[in-house]
């Protein structure tokens, strides 16, 4: 029988007539083959304000003409994905922990997604060889799950993966990054607690999320029903030109995450990705809003602002 989330996630939005309809726009239509698809999620449909172009929901995901431009400083891959790809869904950057590029699929397309030139292995839907890697790479303590994202993943499949991975003896940690509650929250049903509840390994949920208004009370009550686990919940965002890039609304979602509970873990500088310049906020800018947030919120509110750089050890932290 198939999961109601599933039946959810068939309904997004995938046509542009049909979302500019909903929203109530007359917009231009978008170039007939558009490299990245239109994929938006109904319950994030429902918050974009009506005949609105440049609503903070709906420019994350609209596509644009703007994505045409090219940049010599946008490119592909910036962050190094291809150059640290140890097995076709494993990538390993980071000394002590790995990322398992588990699937594909997204809940949603963000049209600055920094993969999405990613050149997926969707033939072979094991994890055989990619396992191997970390069965013999005893320095790994942590395995991270990402994509596409790893809810997109059913349950048998997931389950097998969690299971085979909690096998591993030298593993401590296991990491999902997702964004798939901030569109479809009946994701975080019984079976997925119960799969997490039952996980030998520390597990640790970053949810992605942009904009307070991306919220509502039934996505917070899914991740508190995580959080009763005993699993921290984090945050992490990106700075997006005309989307975030004011104190007010930082200030504002920073000091909601923390009142439900989640502690926003990264502010990123954006991923100069082939197609998203237009979403650019100035490093100088970023610097002048985490100074203003750090004034103005207690230091757990305050996340980390950072950017990605390709061959680099970690992240690396960006002074203000």
């Amino acid at each position: 029988m198939q999961p109601l989330w599933r039946k959810i996630q068939q309904g997004n939005f995938t046509d542009w007539k049909r979302l500019t309809d909903f929203i109530q726009l007359d917009l231009p239509l978008p170039p007939s083959k558009l490299k990245f698809p239109l994929n938006v999620p109904v319950r994030l449909a429902e918050k974009i304000v009506k005949s609105t172009p440049n609503d903070p929901v709906l420019r994350q995901f609209l596509p644009s003409l703007e994505e045409n431009k090219k940049s010599p400083l946008f490119i592909s891959d910036p962050v190094g994905d291809t150059q640290s790809r140890k097995a076709p869904k494993l990538l390993h950057k980071y000394q002590g922990r790995a990322l398992l590029v588990s699937t594909s699929a997204c809940a949603m397309h963000c049209r600055y997604c920094f993969r999405q030139h990613f050149d997926y292995e969707t033939e072979d839907k094991s994890f055989a060889e990619e396992l191997e890697y970390i069965q013999q790479d005893t320095s790994l303590k942590e395995i991270i799950l990402s994509g596409g994202d790893p809810l997109s993943l059913s349950h048998r499949q997931l389950k097998s993966l969690i299971d085979s991975l909690s096998q591993i003896p030298h593993l401590k940690r296991l990491r999902f990054h997702t964004r798939f509650p901030i569109g479809i929250p009946e994701r975080i049903d019984d079976a997925f607690l119960e799969l997490l509840n039952t996980c030998r390994l520390q597990t640790f949920f970053v949810i992605h999320s942009n904009h307070p208004n991306e919220w509502d009370e039934e996505i917070s009550a899914a991740l508190k029903r995580v959080q009763r686990l005993g699993i921290p919940v984090l945050c992490q965002t990106i700075l997006l030109k005309n989307v975030n890039d004011n104190a007010d609304t930082l200030h504002a979602f920073f000091e909601f995450l923390v009142d439900q509970g989640i502690l926003p873990y990264y502010l990123h500088q954006l991923d100069r990705v082939e197609g998203a310049a237009h979403f650019e906020v100035t490093e100088e800018q970023g610097k002048s809003l985490m100074q203003e947030l750090t004034r103005s919120l207690s230091g757990y509110a305050v996340p980390r602002y950072v950017q990605e750089i390709a061959g680099e050890s970690s992240k690396t932290q960006i002074s203000y």
